[in-house]
């Protein structure tokens, strides 16, 4: 029997990259796993098919978080497949978005799409799930080593994940009574898609972003997801409103 069997995870932005993998060992520790999407479908069956094909159980939820009407939608989905009211034991905040540019070059439709996206949306994603949270259960969210080294030129995107930071630490005083554990993993640079157009095949740019951390490599999305499952676990029932950095050292 794995750490999560019975346990029921739900994972938002979970067709990709780190969110793809978070999923993928969530369902390997025996978890049911709701693999949220926002548009692209194909993405998050093959994550579910992946997941069912090594044995474990996901399905796929469409909900884009960050506009009118994303937590309804959201919820919607998961009463459809779960039924009404069904436990939530795991939440994993992870969707989210770059938006790129100094203080200078960020346009108020950019710094407002941030936010709604990657502090807004786990915000009120959160609120609706606490009632089907039960006692001892796990909140993990992704934030960003842009909290902790200075990146001017991402400064909204930055903004958005020390937001989260502090909304973990507040969550986390409030859930201790019932024994929710609330806590964040800030990964640093990750082989992703969302950092293929700068990241990969350029030599310069690779080299010096794994130079950047004290391990030498860039990072995995199975490197952020070992933590994550770390975090959701019975292991960790003694760490909470903390944020564990997941980026191999960089800048130390």
């Amino acid at each position: 029997m794995t750490a999560l069997h019975g346990k029921t995870a739900l994972v938002t932005g979970a067709g990709r990259g780190i969110g793809r993998a978070i999923a993928e060992r969530l369902a390997a520790e025996g978890a049911l796993v709701a693999v949220n999407y926002a548009r692209d479908e194909a993405a998050a069956k093959d994550t579910v098919a992946a997941i069912e094909a090594r044995g474990g159980r996901a399905f796929a939820v469409r909900a884009e978080l960050g506009v009118p009407g994303d937590v309804d939608e959201l919820f919607a989905g998961l009463d459809r497949e779960l039924g009404p009211q069904a436990p939530i034991d795991i939440l994993v905040n992870n969707t989210g978005i770059t938006v790129r540019g100094t203080i200078e070059e960020t346009t108020p439709e950019d710094y407002d799409r941030a936010f709604a996206v990657n502090t807004r949306a786990a915000f009120f994603v959160t609120r609706r799930a606490l009632p089907r949270i039960p006692d001892g259960g796990r909140i993990v969210t992704v934030t960003s080593g842009v909290t902790r080294i200075a990146f001017p030129e991402a400064i909204a995107y930055a903004m958005t994940k020390g937001a989260l930071e502090t909304f973990t630490l507040a969550l986390a005083k409030h859930l201790g009574p019932r024994g929710i554990t609330v806590n964040n993993v800030a990964p640093g640079i990750v082989d992703t898609d969302m950092n293929a157009e700068w990241l990969r095949g350029d030599e310069a740019a690779w080299a010096a972003s794994a130079g950047r951390a004290a391990l030498g490599r860039v990072g995995t999305p199975r490197d952020v997801a070992g933590v994550v499952a770390f975090l959701a676990s019975g292991d960790a029932g003694w760490v909470t409103g903390t944020t564990v950095d997941a980026t191999g050292g960089s800048d130390l």
